[in-house]
């Protein structure tokens, strides 16, 4: 009778649970074989994770997509504690339908809607931020440094976990900085060999208007740092660099440790009040975009210039007006978010009905939204991609959950050709002195430091020197000492 009241499936469930627990617990020595039977397929799958990587390296690929479910709020726990996420062998993830959707006396208790999703890496709430980033974007970091595009966005509804997983927090520190001090590390082990320029940006999207948040570093902006109602930026369409922003403030930093702190202040600056599903919802999207330039030091008068861009983006989550009971601004802040939320969509979905008809230049409505026009390349064109779909395992956000993974299924099927960025050049005579002037500074400095490699030989040839004299003089009177003690 109790079997009767829950969905078949349910109960199903719950028997192949009892019957793999009992093999797992009682049969280990009647089947000996299931371990290493087990280990072989979590290799084979770890093996195929790594060609996938390999082959995202090579040119044409698919969008590595991955989702995260975080853990239960406080306030999510008092109200139940069943959880509608499973995450099974790091890559498959199931929906489980909420018990109050099967009830007895509901017309729905014969119907799940359990749905089963497979994906290139599913981190359940355990995983740390490290794993998530060695998994989802530290591979990323090489091909950046040598020409190729990238970008990662955290895709989601409103309190799912986006800007922890992109931005975290002072002792987990997220995507952003991670990612950061790698691109920083691999540049400082290349510098012998290559001559690079790093250009940072950070905008937020509010209400379809691009605002810098890197505006109190720029000296030519006489507005507030904290005035909100700076004027919006424009977007504008580059034959080489693709899309750019106009009179948005470009830094440039040589160390990890200073970016962090400018990233730090410009989050200050982003948009972020409370809703009734998040304390704090951010209202705006957040891209944190890096541009490398980089020649070989060796290079004569015909040279190439190898460039990148690497975007990072933290996009505002899906809210329903009902769940985040807005009213007056946050409900047009949360109108213009799902404005432009529904508009990437639709994108994702013209560029997979492309894909599946074998459709080369399909249309897709990026100019639809701010958001879209930055993600063009990212979707669509010469970017290696990664999106991480964060989802919340309560009951309250199951048609969010549901919504979240099916986008993050269909984005699965989105290919992008990548190639390397290089642009040809040659030096002009009026150059030559600034190269001339380089290469003497090289040659002094080399000569420097053969200086101070000859002065630490004669320092260590006359400390040697002075042991030796020393020992002979202890031998001699030694000896002298011996000849008295005879006579």
């Amino acid at each position: 009778q109790n079997t009767h009241s829950r969905s078949p499936t349910n109960a199903v469930k719950e028997q192949k649970e009892k019957v793999e627990n009992n093999i797992n617990n009682n049969n280990s020595n009647k089947f000996p074989n299931i371990t290493s039977i087990n280990n072989s397929q979590e290799l084979k799958k770890n093996e195929d994770t790594n060609a996938y990587i390999e082959d995202m390296k090579k040119g044409t690929y698919n969008i590595l997509v991955c989702v995260r479910c975080r853990p239960l709020s406080s306030l999510e726990y008092q109200l139940s504690t069943y959880e509608t996420i499973r995450i099974m062998d790091d890559k498959m993830v199931i929906l489980m339908d909420p018990i109050e959707y099967n009830g007895p006396n509901t017309i729905f208790k014969n119907r799940s809607r359990e749905q089963t999703y497979a994906f290139d890496f599913a981190f359940d709430k355990y995983s740390t931020q490290n794993t998530v980033f060695d998994k989802s974007t530290k591979f990323l970091i090489d091909g950046v440094v040598n020409g190729y595009n990238a970008t990662v966005f955290a895709y989601g509804a409103t309190g799912a976990g986006k800007t922890y997983t992109m931005l975290g927090t002072e002792t987990n520190p997220g995507i952003m900085p991670l990612t950061l001090k790698e691109l920083f590390d691999k540049v400082k082990l290349l510098k012998s060999e290559r001559q690079y320029k790093l250009k940072f940006w950070y905008l937020e999207i509010y209400n379809e208007n691009i605002r810098d948040l890197l505006r109190f570093m720029n000296p030519n902006n006489t507005n507030n740092n904290n005035d909100k109602e700076n004027e919006s930026l424009d977007l504008r369409e580059d034959p080489i660099k693709g899309i750019i922003v106009s009179g948005i403030t470009e830094i440039n930093v040589n160390n990890s440790n200073d970016m962090l702190k400018i990233l730090k202040r410009g989050n200050r600056n982003r948009t972020q009040e409370s809703t009734g599903a998040n304390e704090t919802s951010s209202r705006s999207h957040a891209i944190l975009q890096v541009s490398i330039e980089y020649k070989d030091k060796n290079s004569g008068i015909d040279f190439e210039i190898k460039y990148s861009k690497l975007s990072l983006i933290d996009l505002a989550g899906s809210e329903r007006a009902s769940a985040t009971q807005n009213r007056g601004i946050r409900l047009i802040e949360g109108a213009n978010i799902n404005r432009s939320l529904l508009t990437l969509g639709n994108c994702i979905n013209a560029l997979c009905d492309a894909m599946s008809k074998g459709i080369k230049k399909p249309y897709v409505p990026y100019r639809d939204s701010k958001l879209t026009r930055l993600l063009k390349d990212s979707l669509g064109g010469n970017a290696r991609t990664v999106m991480i779909a964060n989802v919340s395992p309560s009951i309250n956000t199951f048609d969010d959950t549901y919504n979240t993974l099916k986008y993050a299924n269909r984005a699965k099927n989105i290919k992008t050709v990548v190639t390397r960025n290089v642009l040809n050049a040659q030096y002009h005579i009026s150059n030559y002195v600034n190269i001339i002037n380089n290469l003497k500074n090289e040659i002094s400095q080399l000569k420097q430091q053969i200086s101070t490699k000859n002065k630490t030989i004669t320092i260590n040839e006359n400390i040697i020197n002075n042991n030796k004299s020393t020992s002979n003089s202890i031998e001699k009177s030694k000896e002298k000492n011996n000849e008295k003690n005879i006579i």
